[in-house]
């Protein structure tokens, strides 16, 4: 039973490491996509009134194709230096046709998911609450990214986290169905708040609408009794974060942080602590 144990953690990692690589796309290329997204309805539009009008035609762009290529050169990342973790390694982190460094965050993403992914089924072990958990994992390393470098989380991936969440907990996979909608709807409406007290005494917008919707997913998904350690492991990251930033980089209170990282460390420690999250 032990070696089984072991074997389902080895696995998972494995797993964890492929689905990281594939979510260093999602993260590259989804905000890629949405601007595309976005121009395309500027267009349409400009051209509202003009029926002959058609969008100009691109190369298709999306998480399948075109294939992973070098930025700099061009040149197309073949299967075997695709390797998660592996590859980049061998390749001593540069492109193996013009030698450009490549950021070191990729394999870092693979890792992480690799360890999130073994993490959750140590704790779950080979049933649906361990496919859900890594599913919940990766969604968190994706909108971290994705946040991180564009300061977005986009309503087409925490939507359906949500959705997902009250889904399985409507059979009580993590909490019982009415915790999850209470849950749901107590994180979006405490981050509502905070937005409209914050912007009312500063004339500023202190945080995006999908931080809201990003807790109230954790929310759906642990249950109303995680959120105020939730707000709390969240909002000490981002303090620590924050005042690191103004120490060492010379930043003011003024420059935007991205809140949605903190928020998904904090949902991660839901996962994984269970009841010592709760109320």
């Amino acid at each position: 039973m032990l070696a089984d144990a072991y074997l389902l953690i080895a696995a998972a990692f494995i797993f964890g490491a492929l689905i990281g690589s594939f979510l260093n796309v999602v993260i590259y290329r989804t905000p890629i996509m949405m601007q595309r997204a976005w121009d395309d309805e500027v267009l349409l539009h400009q051209h509202a009134n003009d029926d002959a009008y058609e969008l100009p035609d691109r190369e298709r762009f999306n998480l399948m194709v075109p294939r992973s290529r070098c930025s700099q050169c061009g040149h197309v990342i073949s299967a075997i230096e695709n390797i998660p973790i592996v590859s980049w390694l061998v390749l001593r982190g540069k492109c193996s046709a013009c030698k450009t460094p490549i950021s070191a965050r990729y394999p870092l993403v693979e890792l992480i998911t690799g360890v999130l992914f073994a993490v959750a089924a140590w704790r779950f072990g080979p049933t649906v609450a361990f496919l859900l958990a890594a599913l919940f994992c990766a969604m968190m390393v994706a909108l971290t990214g994705i946040d991180l470098d564009t300061q977005l989380l986009p309503d087409h991936m925490t939507l359906p986290l949500l959705w997902i969440g009250l889904i399985a907990n409507l059979f009580g996979v993590f909490v019982p169905l009415h915790d999850a909608v209470i849950g749901a709807a107590a994180g979006y409406l405490v981050l509502w708040l905070v937005f409209w007290m914050f912007k009312l005494l500063t004339g500023r917008e202190g945080m995006g609408y999908g931080d809201f919707k990003l807790l109230a997913a954790i929310g759906a998904w642990f249950g109303w009794q995680v959120l105020p350690m939730v707000l709390l492991v969240s909002s000490f990251a981002g303090a620590i974060i924050g005042i690191s930033l103004i120490v060492f980089k010379g930043k003011n209170r003024r420059t935007a942080i991205a809140f949605g990282p903190y928020l998904a460390i904090a949902g991660l420690a839901a996962l994984f602590a269970g009841p010592l999250m709760r109320l």
